[in-house]
């Protein structure tokens, strides 16, 4: 038995998993399982196996993008399912042996892979979001809101869930009207604009994408409220100003780990003593650990996805209160599963935009962060943050009344 082959059978226990090989020979590992489609995958070329090998993370991916392994039963999301399965994150052995080490070691990493200074991450930021804009209206929702979606139920539609989202958010904001809003890492301006449409506040948003700041300060205009809804082009570290409330959504994994305390003491100089701040970020569960090489190298150059320990420790260093924390376990995997699904239904217009090539790794991307969220070691926090403890009511009843007052039907 080849190294290759004991390698997969070790990996395959759960599901059934068939790899034909260049020489047509067939190998099929694992058991069914009726949570798990069978897949069958096919290597076009005898260098294949010894590839993966080398790098498992990076090299199955440009493999699949580079079409020398081709699925003929199943597509990458069932692939990456079956892998991911039989690696759940809440079944892994627990052991305290080289703990201090691993630790250590992940955390340097982590700083390393993710000092973003302002150029770096002005750069960073155009790798991904200056993409062309059908892209995103291909896949999104029709707001635009590209993170994680709050499914009051599993069965609703992604618009439904991305403007439920958007209503759990402000609820935990307690907004009132006239009150100053930033939005770090505003995005296409969607949150900014609902904001000041259901509690008739006044918004700033900033980005460091040029293509994104085009689009909200054309939606703002279109709305009638360029007066009150602002968008610029600049980075957090050089922002001024007093703001009542501050929300960021999905830009924290963009921060760097170098970085953390600098981004809560401007948070903090910029929040309103009676102020609140929403910080929701794609986390990891446990302690802290790395980006793996695929994303780094094809998705979010520089990104990073936080332990809570790791953003709570760097918070407590600039007085940030927290005042309310929320993991949202599943819900990035069901909003990616329709991502995924929009994807597959628009494949030849993301092909017409760019190529064959850039449509297998997009597919790998959305497969790959759906299966770490629901299999993995990734979720969401929702942390709320007080300078003072008495700018909040002192039960969460708030929270719920406003999100039922607050709740919109989805943008069409």
């Amino acid at each position: 038995m080849s190294l290759f082959d004991r390698f997969v059978g070790h990996l395959f226990k759960r599901g059934d998993m068939t790899i034909i090989l260049a020489d047509g020979t067939v190998r099929r590992f694992g058991s069914p399982d009726p949570a798990l489609k069978p897949v069958t995958i096919r290597f076009l070329d005898k260098g294949v196996p010894g590839f993966i090998a080398t790098n498992p993370h990076l090299h199955a991916a440009e493999a699949f993008m580079d079409g020398r392994l081709v699925i003929e039963q199943g597509d990458i999301r069932d692939l990456v399912d079956l892998v991911r399965a039989n690696g759940r994150w809440e079944e892994a052995r627990v052991t305290l042996r080289g703990t201090l080490r691993n630790l250590i070691r992940d955390r340097l990493r982590a700083r390393v892979q993710s000092f973003n200074w302002a150029g770096r991450s002005k750069a960073n930021v155009a790798h991904h979001y200056d993409l062309n804009d059908r892209l995103y209206d291909l896949f999104l929702d029709a707001d635009r809101q590209y993170s994680c979606a709050y499914f009051t139920d599993p069965g609703n539609s992604l618009d439904q869930a991305q403007a439920d989202k958007k209503a759990h958010i402000a609820a935990k904001l307690h907004l009132k009207p006239g009150l100053r809003v930033l939005d770090i890492g505003c995005g296409w301006g969607g949150m900014a604009l609902y904001l000041n449409r259901v509690a008739d506040v006044d918004v700033l948003g900033i980005t460091l994408s040029e293509e994104q700041l085009k689009v909200a300060r054309r939606r703002a205009a279109e709305a009638g409220v360029s007066d009150r809804v602002k968008f610029e082009l600049i980075d957090y570290r050089q922002l001024d100003g007093t703001f009542d409330r501050i929300v960021s959504v999905g830009m924290f994994e963009h921060v760097g780990v170098p970085q953390y305390p600098a981004f809560f003491l401007k948070c903090r100089d910029l929040l309103a003593i009676d102020g609140v701040m929403l910080l929701h970020t794609i986390g990891r569960l446990g302690g802290p650990g790395k980006t793996d090489a695929f994303t780094l190298k094809y998705i979010f150059p520089g990104g990073y996805n936080p332990a809570l320990s790791e953003i709570t420790g760097a918070s407590e260093q600039a007085r940030m209160m927290v005042s309310d924390v929320e993991t949202l376990r599943i819900h990035y995997a069901l909003t990616l599963d329709r991502w995924y699904d929009r994807t597959m239904a628009a494949k030849d217009a993301i092909v017409a935009l760019y190529d064959e090539r850039f449509f297998r790794m997009w597919t790998f991307y959305l497969a790959g962060a759906r299966a770490a969220f629901l299999h993995g070691n990734l979720c969401n926090y929702q942390i709320q943050y007080v300078r003072d403890r008495r700018a909040l009511p002192i039960t969460r009843d708030y929270m719920g009344e406003a999100e039922r007052r607050l709740a919109e039907p989805p943008l069409s």
